[in-house]
């Protein structure tokens, strides 16, 4: 174990204080729009925690606008020509706004004719410039390496960005501000239990549905790169299948439930499978912190703010400076 200095995580732990206020800052932007009545497809662009923020509005954008909605490897542009963008709309996530694949993508996404939609943390940054609308992710500097409020602000700018799209969306957004914003300093019931699971883990599972899926996702990506954890994301649909078998080994298995009525059944029965073939299960819920009649995606995004600090909290009393992660660094540049 790592001697760690008294700083450790400081960075990390305000981040994650500030996230509740920062999504209501991203949600209650003023969005204008260029006309998007011709829309047939949205896609998606993104990487790492951004890709799964994207994953999330994914579900929340086709519930909302029955428009398909589907991610793009960045690859598609920044090493191969590109794809005919007829009618589409590019959605680039990106809290640096400087990586070189995805600035690449939102220039050759508009070069193809799709409208090119911009959520980004950093002013006039090279992405901003290739796009025709830019929200604002509203979370200021992020110094951690892990990205935590960015994330979240992530989530609400889609959100705003949905709300300019299907107006009768915009005032239950409105509502989620100010239930997120109550979680302030909350904390999960069952956090000393589950930080104690974690600290005995060799691998965990984490899985949802919808937009618990994008949530899972991050939350995984934060068990590996804050606590050097093996943390796969599944969602409950497919995990009972071939990863099923893993739970013969010893096994945590993490349930993010965004407590929608439709899911609720598939989450139901990945939980009473694995805790049939013994492995050791939470489910958590946003109403554990009394969160409660929020939308699919502020439930994803309230469950991250939920479960951040216990990935902070693992990551100290394993000895790792989540702060900065001995391999990685704040902006990836991919090709």
């Amino acid at each position: 174990m790592t001697d760690l200095s008294p700083t450790a995580g400081q960075h990390m732990q305000r981040e994650i204080a500030e996230a509740p206020q920062v999504f209501a800052a991203a949600i209650a932007q003023p969005v204008t729009l260029p006309d998007l009545t011709h829309l047939r497809a949205i896609y998606t662009v993104a990487r790492g925690s951004s890709d799964a923020a994207a994953n999330i509005l994914s579900y929340e954008l086709m519930r909302e606008t029955s428009l398909p909605v589907t991610s793009l490897p960045p690859s598609i542009f920044s090493l191969g020509h590109g794809v005919r963008l007829d009618d589409s709309a590019v959605l680039v996530v990106s809290q640096s706004g400087a990586s070189d694949d995805l600035v690449r993508s939102a220039r050759g996404a508009r070069q193809a004719k799709a409208t090119v939609l911009a959520l980004t943390n950093a002013p006039n940054s090279p992405v901003e410039a290739e796009a025709h609308t830019t929200l604002t992710i509203a979370a200021g500097p992020e110094l951690a390496v892990p990205a935590t409020k960015s994330v979240v602000g992530a989530i609400a700018a889609g959100m705003a960005l949905l709300s300019a799209l299907a107006p009768a969306y915009a005032p239950r957004a409105k509502v989620d501000a100010h239930t997120i914003a109550a979680l302030q300093g909350k904390a999960l019931p069952q956090q000393k239990a589950l930080l104690a699971a974690l600290l005995r883990a060799s691998h965990v599972y984490v899985i949802g549905r919808d937009t618990g899926f994008g949530a899972a996702q991050e939350l995984a990506l934060k068990l590996k790169e804050c606590c050097a954890l093996h943390a796969e994301a599944y969602s409950s649909s497919e995990v009972l299948h071939g990863p099923l078998q893993l739970v013969t080994n010893p096994l945590l298995i993490l349930i993010l439930d965004t407590e929608q009525p439709d899911v609720q059944p598939s989450l139901d029965t990945a939980e009473q499978r694995f805790r049939a073939a013994g492995g050791t299960t939470f489910r958590l819920r946003p109403s554990d912190a009394g969160a409660t009649n929020l939308t699919p995606a502020a439930a994803a995004a309230a469950l991250l703010i939920l479960t951040y600090p216990l990935t902070l909290q693992t990551a100290l009393a394993l000895g790792h400076d989540p702060d900065r992660p001995a391999t990685l660094s704040k902006v990836t540049q991919t090709r």
